[in-house]
């Protein structure tokens, strides 16, 4: 079917994907990848805090319907730019909503290729502004440091990169469903791309370490920036697509 090529549609559209928490498909992007323009889907994730407040991870193309659709749900309070890839639209959202705070992965204010509004740097423990509801863990590594996130009363898993989970029913070109199959990103045996692997070879007790801990939240459903979500068997699929690491 023809429709079967659109990602994810519809675009720019809140949908629920867990009690306080809704996932954001937007525009396909072009990813430098191994030399070639890929179109890469995107995703954002929204989750209200208990204070009504909107915790926006990965922030998409930025789309005045969007943000007002988003800004109804309550205000935005925080903008997340998970890794050291994810940050381009930041700037966007920042100034549509300027009371907002910022939080970015380390090392982005120097790998970034355009300038970042002041915000403060992502660590292993959760902020103080979401603690209550959100745990954490930094994955530091070769080609790119990523801060994943847990939200526990859903126990919803929100990954950025570390795990891509491409469907090839929706690729069009037969030669990039080729890629992607050989680079290791695709349904139903998503998980980081082999390139994204190899880069982790100096840093794989920290990732192993940041894997087991991950496990040992057990969630239930795993919300990824690329790819296919995991609505069930969270765990399973965790350790599925980890186990080049563990």
């Amino acid at each position: 079917m023809a429709d079967a090529f659109v990602p994810y549609a519809p675009l720019n559209v809140p949908k629920p994907f867990a009690d306080a928490v809704w996932i954001v498909d937007g525009p396909e992007i072009a990813m430098d990848y191994l030399g070639l323009k890929l179109p890469f889907p995107t995703r954002m994730t929204v989750v209200r805090l208990p204070d009504g407040g909107l915790w926006l991870h990965s922030p998409i193309a930025f789309d005045q319907g969007l943000a007002a659709s988003i800004a109804a749900f309550g205000p935005v309070r925080h903008l997340i730019a998970p890794n050291t890839l994810h940050y381009w639209w930041i700037p966007d959202w920042a100034a549509r909503f300027p009371e907002a705070q910022l939080h970015a992965a380390p090392g982005l204010d120097k790998a970034a290729k355009r300038p970042l509004p002041p915000h403060r740097v992502l660590g292993d423990a959760p902020d103080p502004a979401w603690t209550e509801v959100i745990d954490q863990l930094l994955v530091p590594g070769g080609l790119l440091t990523e801060v994943d996130f847990l939200h526990r009363p859903s126990r919803t898993l929100i990954l950025t990169d570390l795990i891509e989970n491409f469907e090839p029913r929706r690729i069009r070109p037969r030669w990039l469903r080729a890629l992607v199959r050989w680079s290791g990103a695709a349904d139903p045996d998503g998980k980081a791309p082999i390139d994204m692997q190899l880069s982790f070879w100096r840093h794989k007790r920290t990732l192993r370490s940041a894997v087991r801990r991950m496990i040992d939240w057990a969630p239930e459903q795993i919300v990824l920036a690329h790819g296919r979500c995991y609505d069930r068997d969270g765990t399973v699929e965790l350790k599925r697509a980890f186990r080049w690491a563990l």
